[in-house]
């Protein structure tokens, strides 16, 4: 297995028309997310699924969403909802791992880093949505620790509007972070 970790950030909630967390950008690149995660199987990296799951209730949820989950509401990706399952084409193989995080970044709450140092993963790759919150905390937190190579898919990732992503894209960049473009990456040897 090589030394990175490829990671994707989709569920339904952030991705169809009704759900309640809507990207406007993130259904469009659902089929480079199916793509990034196929390219990253065959090159046999790690792949590590992220995902959003919050108590039924809402315990567990940051402060100003807690109202989303209200008595006798079904907030965002509530554990065992239809909102927290993956869009289709999106499928947790034997091999791929599983991590459910709670706030923006994987690594904030989470056992993500040592699971990483553990399996002697240094380079990231990063999909999903949405770029200024979930990819935006995790790429920065990673940065912070010292992983050697942090990638961002840029047309595997995906905010609201096309210019909050641009702009967050820049930011990340700028802080040393690759933004290849799905056929950059599946072309590269990275």
């Amino acid at each position: 297995m090589e030394s990175h970790s490829f990671t994707r950030y989709r569920h339904a909630d952030f991705i169809h028309e009704d759900g309640l967390m809507l990207v406007n950008g993130g259904r469009a690149i659902v089929p480079n997310v199916i793509k990034a995660v196929q390219v990253a199987r065959e090159r046999g990296i790690l792949v590590v699924w992220v995902v959003r799951e919050h108590d039924p209730l809402g315990r567990d949820v940051e402060h100003f969403r807690r109202h989303l989950y209200a008595a006798g509401k079904v907030g965002p990706t509530a554990k065992g909802s239809v909102g927290a399952e993956l869009v289709d084409g999106l499928v947790i193989k034997e091999g791929d791992y599983k991590l459910v995080k709670t706030r923006f970044s994987a690594f904030f709450a989470t056992h993500l880093h040592s699971f990483l140092q553990g399996a002697g993963i240094n380079k990231l790759v990063i999909t999903g949505v949405q770029t200024p919150n979930c990819i935006r905390q995790t790429v920065f937190d990673a940065v912070a620790l010292d992983y050697r190579s942090v990638s961002v898919i840029v047309d595997a990732t995906a905010a609201a509007s096309p210019e909050v992503h641009v702009a967050n894209m820049f930011d990340m960049k700028n802080v040393g972070v690759a933004t290849p473009t799905l056929q950059e990456w599946s072309k590269s040897n990275a």
